[in-house]
């Protein structure tokens, strides 16, 4: 079965040297992994067969329900597995977590991520809305209601978190936590021992920079 790593739009306009990162380790322990930019609301032009490990979950829900002979696998799972990985520990620190909508069925995704955490000694703080019964951050209401309405919906999803910092593992959900009040602590940061930065955190202007990213790839 061929592979291909897909670090998303928003990893690579947010990190794009952790996206690096992530392809090489990959390379190291899977082989020839090629890197995958081809935006997933675009036709991927893979062979059928090819299996492509995501980051994003929006990337996962697209590529496996759009595209005929594609199936998916989070790196999450991918990584959940790794004897190889260097964790790093966080000391049992103690961070809520908020599921990506896009994940909202796909349990197999909840549990790697837990995974990770625990095999990076977080302690998961669980929200009452939370896994299959989580809700959105806020974003996914972006362009159906105006832009205050949105940072309303973010500013109260993020009020439902049981902690300050709040693991995420969706570049959108970052800012929406932001905008919320709360400390984002996204997961690509958290394997590699980095700080998670808001960058570009207005609605308007993140959704843009998003467009700009799919309409060249």
């Amino acid at each position: 079965m061929k592979q291909v790593f897909a670090p998303g739009c928003a990893l690579m306009i947010y990190k794009p040297e952790l996206g690096q990162r992530l392809l090489e380790y990959l390379n190291r322990e899977l082989g020839n992994v090629p890197q995958h930019l081809t935006c997933c609301r675009h036709e991927p032009g893979l062979p059928a067969g090819t299996q492509i490990i995501n980051v994003c979950a929006g990337c996962d829900r697209r590529y496996r329900s759009l595209y005929e002979g594609i199936s998916t696998i989070s790196l999450w799972e991918v990584l959940a597995e790794s004897r190889t990985f260097p964790f790093p520990d966080y000391n049992g620190k103690e961070m809520a977590i908020l599921d990506a909508c896009p994940t909202r069925t796909e349990e197999r995704v909840h549990n790697a991520v837990r995974t990770l955490l625990s095999k990076m000694n977080i302690k998961v703080v669980e929200p009452d809305k939370t896994r299959t019964k989580g809700t959105c951050c806020g974003d996914s209401y972006y362009g159906v209601l105006p832009v205050e309405e949105v940072k309303a919906q973010m500013k109260k999803r993020a009020g439902e978190m049981p902690c300050q910092d709040v693991a995420v593992y969706c570049v959108s959900c970052v800012k929406s936590m932001h905008i919320g009040g709360k400390k984002p602590r996204y997961l690509v940061d958290l394997l590699f021992g980095e700080e998670t930065q808001a960058g570009t955190y207005e609605p308007d202007a993140w959704h843009q920079e998003i467009q700009e990213f799919i309409d060249t790839h």
